[in-house]
């Protein structure tokens, strides 16, 4: 079931809604009960043959963290740590890997072993990571709730169950157990529809309208793009992820708040960065910290000198790259990420022994112009269903094959048309009017995500989310406030975003 339906958006939320409150009114746990059983009918609807085995994720870690909880830091508590995280990597990696090691197999050693034509089931490497976080948290004495229907709520929880955040116990379950959430607030209900209708308005108006650009350009066998051809399909995904991502967590967060329950912050225009840690302090920032917490820091982190910090951060950002997708070209773009990473630290000791500084107007542009366009080559490998395939677009991106613009756009260039016959480019016949359409839609795209708030920074005073703090908003009189003139925009925005789910499209996180 998808947040941009109107099964979701008129039936379920309201009656889900609803039964919450009418529930606590019988105490918390019939709450909470009604809430885990709307969760688990939720992920049910996709394909409910896979709900026995959320449910036994959920039974099988629930045991082991108890037992794990009840004796942290203990040699007994250290094994079974271990065998349920075993488990719950073998698990992931037979629906996520398998054929994909077979693939990988059959191309290296000339065998033709059979594909196990696994279905993935939706949402499993956020329930898998959520559980893990548990059971560590467990065996660090950090898990002081046991209630089986508190645990099956966190886990199954559907704001959150499908693509994130990646959640910590600790964050959750005091929510959970607070009696005022489960009654309706004015406050929460303004909030959450505030924020949940931003986001419906970045996925269905901005994230859909930028896919049609998307698609042809990254076709498997497809054509061999020219440079504004391959720079406009890459720019237009760089945009369509962005606010496909950032609209499902502003809808997550937005769902959430309804039922007076904060998730943790998960993006933070991440595109402002000016180098890449920080972009990935603002990019999936759960997944982030979950990485750093859980595999980075368990590596080593920084502790052992810069050659093993460089490695432990390559391992990281290449399992990371795997984690989104059973692929090479996740791979390859979890090394890149990587290697910017390590390149990243390296120039930051080296600006430190310079002599002279560029003014700071500049070098803030600068840097934050270059890390973009290193996100934006990634993506391509992010995006590309194939390593050929990215292989084209970077090459038609560095202008391999040449730079054209469409003679409808070329003749009103007049004045500059020498200027560009030297540098290479010249004109073509057709394609006008998709050339126009895509890059005015990157213009968009590039000014809402460069220069206008967030939704964090929109409802700052209000924090809807945890960890979201008072963020700076340059636009003042774009912080929301609980006034007439507030609810009529948003509502005009709601109802263009309802207008528009004519077309229903899964978001783009649901695949991983």
């Amino acid at each position: 079931m998808l947040f941009n339906s109107y099964t979701f958006l008129l039936a379920y939320l309201p009656i889900v809604l609803a039964g919450f409150f009418l529930c606590g009114r019988f105490g918390k746990g019939a709450g909470a009960a009604w809430l885990a059983a709307a969760s688990l009918f939720f992920y049910a609807w996709w394909d409910y043959r896979y709900l026995a085995l959320l449910l036994s994720s959920i039974c099988a870690n629930y045991l082991a963290g108890s037992f794990i909880a009840r004796r942290p830091g203990t040699r007994e508590a250290r094994h079974m740590l271990a065998a349920a995280i075993a488990i719950n990597l073998a698990l992931l990696a037979y629906y996520k890997y398998a054929d994909f090691f077979l693939t990988s197999a059959n191309a290296a050693l000339g065998t033709d072993w059979p594909t196990l034509g696994i279905v993935l089931p939706i949402g499993i490497s956020f329930f898998t990571f959520t559980q893990i976080a548990f059971l560590a948290d467990a065996y660090a004495g950090k898990v002081t709730e046991y209630r089986f229907i508190y645990y099956v709520l966190f886990v199954t929880y559907f704001p959150h169950l499908i693509a994130g955040p990646v959640l910590h116990h600790k964050e959750m379950m005091p929510q959970f157990d607070e009696r005022k959430n489960y009654r309706p607030h004015a406050e929460n209900i303004a909030i959450g529809l505030t924020v949940f209708a931003i986001g419906l308005a970045k996925k269905v108006l901005i994230a859909d309208s930028l896919a049609d650009y998307v698609t042809p350009v990254f076709a498997p066998h497809g054509d061999a793009p020219s440079l504004f051809i391959a720079w406009g399909g890459a720019l237009a995904y760089t945009f369509q992820l962005y606010f496909d991502f950032s609209g499902y967590s502003d809808m997550a967060i937005g769902l959430s708040r309804l039922f007076g329950i904060r998730l943790p912050l998960n993006f933070d225009s991440p595109y402002k960065s000016r180098n890449i840690t920080e972009f990935w302090r603002r990019w999936h920032m759960t997944l982030s910290r979950f990485l750093r917490d859980y595999l980075y820091i368990p590596l080593g982190g920084n502790r052992q000198g810069a050659l093993r910090r460089h490695l432990n951060l390559m391992t990281t950002m290449v399992l990371g790259g795997l984690w989104h997708g059973a692929g090479w070209n996740f791979v390859l773009w979890g090394t890149l990420h990587g290697s910017y990473l390590v390149i990243n630290h390296a120039w930051q000791g080296v600006t430190r022994q310079l002599p002279f500084r560029l003014p700071a107007g500049l070098a803030r542009g600068t840097s934050t112009l270059l890390t973009f366009l290193c996100v934006v080559v990634a993506w391509v490998y992010f995006r590309a269903p194939d390593l050929d395939t990215a292989h084209r677009i970077l090459a038609g991106m560095s202008g391999l094959y040449g730079a054209s613009l469409p003679e409808a756009v070329y003749r009103h260039l007049g004045p500059i048309q020498p200027f560009l016959q030297q540098l290479g480019i010249g004109s073509r016949l057709g394609g006008g009017s998709v050339f126009i359409s895509t890059w005015s839609w990157i213009l968009v795209g590039a000014a809402l995500a460069f220069f206008a708030p967030n939704a964090q920074q929109i409802m700052a005073r209000h924090e809807p989310a945890l960890h979201a703090g008072e963020r700076p908003n340059a636009m003042p009189a774009l912080c929301w406030a609980p006034r007439r003139r507030y609810a009529i925009a948003i509502g005009m925005l709601f109802a263009f975003g309802i207008l528009a789910l004519s077309r229903p499209t899964e978001f783009l996180y649901f695949q991983f």
